[in-house]
């Protein structure tokens, strides 16, 4: 009986400690550990409330073989139909440019997890699928370093 007790209060632990402002959150990884300037990482989302802000959020893992400081890439936010609604190139640092040491998070050997912001406060105008495209723009065919990139979405808290 204790035991069923004990297993029913820690389900209900965790089943209450989700990530309640997530909507969408998904990494793709490059196959051969480097982003070719072909490869254009897609993701789909869908948002479902029109009266909520959102954050988004651009997700990059690297090793120390990348051979540069700075990263710059481009993002593209589509709706369904295609139609771009927003697009910037960032230039983000992976390591610190004076010292080289490694920015982010590491939770395995060399490899560092980084999140930049895309989009501050976002109020979709319509419910409904949209999709964030990336492109690497260090102007070199393959990129060597960059293993994965990603996307997050989540809604921003109204209490203030």
């Amino acid at each position: 009986m204790r035991f069923l007790l004990a297993f029913c209060i820690l389900l209900v632990f965790f089943t209450g400690c989700g990530d309640d402002s997530r909507v969408f959150e998904e990494i793709s990884d490059f196959e051969r550990r480097e982003w070719l300037n072909t490869d254009k990482p897609e993701f789909e989302f869908v948002i479902h409330s029109v009266i909520d802000k959102y954050n988004l959020y651009g997700d990059i893992r690297n090793s120390v073989s990348y051979p540069y400081s700075r990263f710059f890439f481009n993002y593209y936010l589509q709706d369904s139909t295609g139609k771009e609604l927003q697009k910037d190139l960032k230039m983000e640092y992976l390591f610190d440019a004076t010292s080289g040491k490694p920015k982010g998070s590491s939770g395995i050997g060399d490899l560092y997890d980084h999140q930049f912001l895309l989009l501050k406060d976002y109020q979709f105008k319509n419910k409904g699928k949209y999709k964030v495209v990336f492109e690497q723009f260090m102007r070199m065919d393959t990129l060597p370093g960059i293993l994965a990139v990603g996307l997050r979405v989540e809604k921003v808290s109204r209490i203030k």
